[in-house]
């Protein structure tokens, strides 16, 4: 089989960075691409009633030490935003806007650069200069970009996008789909893998 990873993120999601600095080579090995679909996670909270774990009390200073554990222990730069967390609405739209006028693979490489640049490097995507910044590094128009990015019809594509992950039964991120088969959380990646594994052993078998 090889149809594509539907892989659902946030860019303020820690464990969805992680995710993204990996779930590309995890795909390669098993003859798969992944489709980049950025949600808001505020969204995905109100269908299911639950709340950012900095919010919660008690949770909030475990989160903070697992994701730099996390980090530690798989090789990913890290560091806290400073002004984490925060709503990030400019680099899912321009996500959005990328895949459309530029195609899948450069808006998958302009979310892997501003994951990045927000998690280990300290640049606050929440600035639309910033996010403009980055997409012009990939070659992307910067002028129609700023413009596009506050039009009502990548507003209203982000807020499709998460109505339809939620239809899809997608609750948190980062959120996998393969094959119709979820996953949820980067933790859950080594079990992602195995069932890669056995998913490819079956024609064989058959």
């Amino acid at each position: 089989m090889s149809t594509p990873i539907d892989f659902y993120f946030d860019f303020g999601s820690p464990y969805a960075y992680f995710a993204a600095a990996r779930i590309d080579a995890l795909a390669a090995r098993h003859g798969r691409t992944v489709r980049w679909r950025p949600v808001l996670i505020l969204a995905l909270f109100k269908a299911t009633g639950a709340l950012p774990a900095p919010m919660i009390p008690l949770r909030g200073p475990y989160a903070e030490r697992d994701t730099a554990r996390t980090a530690q222990l798989n090789g990913i730069a890290y560091r806290q935003p400073a002004n984490f967390p925060q709503l990030l609405l400019a680099a899912p739209r321009a996500t959005l806007w990328i895949d459309t006028e530029y195609g899948a693979d450069k808006a998958a490489a302009f979310a892997r650069r501003c994951f990045e640049a927000y998690f280990a490097e300290g640049v606050d995507i929440g600035q639309d200069d910033e996010v403009v910044r980055l997409a012009e590094e990939q070659g992307v128009d910067g002028a129609r970009l700023r413009e596009a990015m506050h039009g009502a019809a990548i507003k209203d594509q982000l807020r499709k996008a998460g109505e339809e992950a939620i239809a899809r039964g997608v609750f948190g991120v980062p959120f996998m789909l393969v094959d119709g088969e979820p996953f949820w959380g980067f933790d859950r990646f080594d079990q992602m893998e195995r069932w890669l594994t056995q998913a490819a052993a079956v024609p064989a078998a058959a």
